[in-house]
């Protein structure tokens, strides 16, 4: 049993760095997703904004080993939406834990550059009550500059489509 053990450790020291390098990307190669997720780190720290009268404060944090970055919303009162965003692939995900208790999860295409800005769309929502509730459905994310970015969310409600556009200013 012993030797069986030694060689099941073994094994595992041999495999486990290839398996865990393939998840991560090839070393030396960074996808477009990774870039533009390096360009979404950057946020790190606190914003603020005003939408329709509204004070939002904005926080970015990094989480999982800097693999996740996670962003809180505080419209105005407690309550706090967060978002993480996380790569896959040749895409980024965006899933929205949501006041009204809805978490749509979005996929971007393949990124370019945050300046650009890029587009997140829905793939699946979970906790909806009804077809009809209010929910998420896509986001745009641009970073006008290191002090000023935008969020553009689209959503439905009651089959009728709509948007707000949040402008944010990082807080000195």
């Amino acid at each position: 049993m012993k030797t069986f053990l030694n060689a099941l450790v073994t094994s595992a020291a041999f495999l486990l760095p290839p398996l865990v390098a393939s998840a991560q990307g090839t070393p030396g190669r960074t996808t477009k997703s990774q870039a533009a997720f390096k360009q979404l780190t950057a946020l790190v720290g606190d914003w603020e904004g005003v939408e329709e009268g509204t004070p939002f404060r904005v926080s970015y944090t990094l989480s999982g080993a800097g693999t996740a970055l996670m962003e809180e919303v505080r419209p105005g009162d407690p309550q706090a939406m967060v978002t993480m965003f996380t790569v896959d692939g040749d895409h980024l995900i965006a899933t929205h834990y949501c006041a009204v208790g809805n978490q749509p999860q979005m996929v971007s295409g393949v990124p370019d550059d945050l300046h650009k800005g890029v587009t997140f769309s829905l793939t699946r929502v979970t906790g909806l009550k009804t077809p009809d509730a209010w929910h998420n459905t896509g986001l745009t994310f641009t970073v006008d500059d290191n002090d000023h970015l935008t969020q553009k969310w689209t959503y439905m409600y009651k089959g009728k489509a709509g948007s707000t556009v949040f402008h944010y200013t990082r807080r000195k």
